[in-house]
């Protein structure tokens, strides 16, 4: 570790030699100087870490120094000192963007620990995240053995969520490696977990089974109406639990989280199939009894989730919550998101407000074809930090904020998620085998069975039967699903890309947020 470089600045520098000859012991070059003139002059000439500096000094002022310092070198890191104590000097201080602001006398542990704080924070930081990981790794490996049920798994996977997010302060490439297959391990039993009681789940409404896709909106969303409260149910399409984490200090500045809840998504993890369940109120195989002409299968022709608000409403009324005064507003495009921001005070005056909105799947869909967004989200950091990027921009981001302070509710959530897939998996089939790379349905499949998920008869998971003899197969973990024509082609174009529709943490256990205004 290099040694970092001090210059202090007071025009009383002789009386502070003791902190000097301190702070060299410490193990920092500490340069001296008794006015602004020559410290201007000197972080031109040299190499400075950070400044301390005081703040009345006769020729220039401490403040007047800081600008001129700040003009030369924006990102260098400025401690102001100064006996004044007034909330003015404070404010024009904090807005120079110091890096720190002590009151004399300072003894010089206040010191210490500011320049701690400013040069050595990343590596404390770094090194505590890591020892600290060290030290749950085995609690977690023993929740992973113990056989964890639906509520659990939402514990660990945010636990697993929230090391992935601490880990980005660590530089220890080793401790990411060991993380990783944990993670790896987490998803290989939670496709297990599926495989033995996803049926049951379908079958039987118990006590037992996870709030999934058709029942948030009974259970979760339509609770929550009061009069005279506006509620917005936006739901962003494929938002992952560490996505949410990436954007939730963007919504925190302007909303207060009240609960940080998760749900399941149905099988296939795929907007035709968890959206339309979600505003149906039903599993995909009794929306197609119910609705057979709204309800469309992969392979037919036609958009898939045309008729969401006219699911809703049958559900409203099926669940006896009419009247309620709603809109419905989904957004595919920047037009469609500028037509929100403009006219979001006019929802004000209804029960319900449901906005869709389809940017991040469509960033998933373009990361897999256009090479420019395979670098610029080549894995899951920088996956999380396209998306908060987005939405720091966004046209939803700015509609919020119009509102904002407004007597409202907000529930946040998504339909499903998705994960950078790996291992492929050869599947072989007749024409009529959907494309999908998480999930096929066709006759005839042929397949190794431990690799997948399947369903001989539909009907079981809840889902339509496409063909007579159609089943279903998903992929588990990091798998996805190649034919044997082109294969080698295919493996390595899809490989690494985000993909849903499967089993893993990240498409099913997904964020259901509830916020107010401050």
């Amino acid at each position: 570790m290099s040694i970092a470089t001090i210059l202090w600045v007071d025009d009383e520098i002789e009386s502070l030699q003791s902190q000097k000859i301190f702070l060299e012991g410490k193990g920092y070059r500490v340069h001296t100087l008794t006015n602004g003139f020559d410290a201007i002059d000197f972080i031109q000439n040299n190499q400075i870490d950070v400044v301390l500096m005081d703040e009345t000094m006769p020729g220039i002022t401490g403040l007047e120094t800081l600008t001129r310092m700040k003009a030369l070198q924006q990102q260098l890191p400025i401690v102001l000192i100064t006996k004044n104590e007034t909330e003015n000097l404070m404010d024009e201080a904090i807005g120079s963007q110091i890096a720190d602001y002590l009151i004399k006398p300072v003894n010089p542990n206040q010191v210490l620990l500011s320049l701690k704080k400013i040069i050595d924070n990343k590596r404390l930081v770094a090194e505590k995240t890591t020892t600290s990981y060290q030290q749950q790794f085995s609690e977690l490996f023993i929740a992973l053995s113990g056989n964890p049920d639906h509520r659990e798994w939402v514990e660990l996977y945010k636990k697993l969520v929230y090391w992935e997010l601490e880990m980005e302060k660590s530089d220890s490439p080793e401790m990411r490696e060991i993380l990783s297959n944990q993670k790896k391990e987490a998803n290989a039993a939670f496709g297990k977990f599926i495989s033995r009681n996803y049926e049951e789940w379908v079958r039987s409404a118990s006590a037992d089974a996870p709030i999934m896709s058709h029942q948030l909106m009974q259970f979760k969303v339509l609770p929550h109406l009061e009069k005279d409260i506006p509620l917005f149910f936006i739901l962003i399409d494929n938002l992952r639990y560490d996505q949410w984490k990436a954007i939730q200090p963007i919504f925190s500045e302007s909303f207060r989280i009240l609960e940080e809840d998760a749900f399941y998504s149905i099988l296939p993890t795929a907007t035709q199939y968890c959206r339309n369940a979600i505003f149906a109120g039903m599993m995909p195989a009794e929306i197609e009894k119910k609705f057979p002409q709204q309800w469309k299968n992969d392979e037919e022709e036609g958009g898939k989730n045309l008729f969401e608000e006219d699911f809703l409403m049958a559900q409203l009324k099926r669940l006896k919550k009419e009247p309620v005064k709603h809109s419905y507003h989904k957004i595919v495009n920047h037009q469609d998101g500028q037509y929100l921001m403009n006219n979001i005070h006019n929802l004000m005056g209804n029960d319900l407000n449901i906005i869709v909105y389809n940017f991040v799947d469509m960033l998933s869909h373009a990361r897999t074809e256009m090479e420019v967004l395979k670098e610029l989200a080549s894995d899951e950091a920088s996956y999380r930090s396209l998306t908060k990027s987005w939405f720091e921009h966004s046209p939803l981001h700015q509609a919020l904020k119009k509102i904002a302070g407004k007597k409202i509710r907000i529930i946040l959530a998504t339909d499903h998620g998705s994960v950078r897939v790996k291992t492929p998996h050869k599947v072989i089939g007749d024409k009529q085998t959907t494309a999908n790379l998480r999930y096929k349905h066709g006759r005839n499949l042929n397949y190794e069975e431990r690799d997948l998920l399947a369903f001989k008869d539909p009907l079981k998971a809840g889902l339509p039967v496409p063909t007579i003899n159609s089943s279903f197969i998903f992929a588990r973990e990091d798998g996805f699903l190649c034919y044997p024509n082109n294969y080698n082609h295919y493996v390595n174009y899809y490989r690494n890309s985000f993909q849903h529709g499967g089993i893993s943490l990240e498409e099913m256990i997904v964020p259901l947020i509830k916020m107010e205004c401050k």
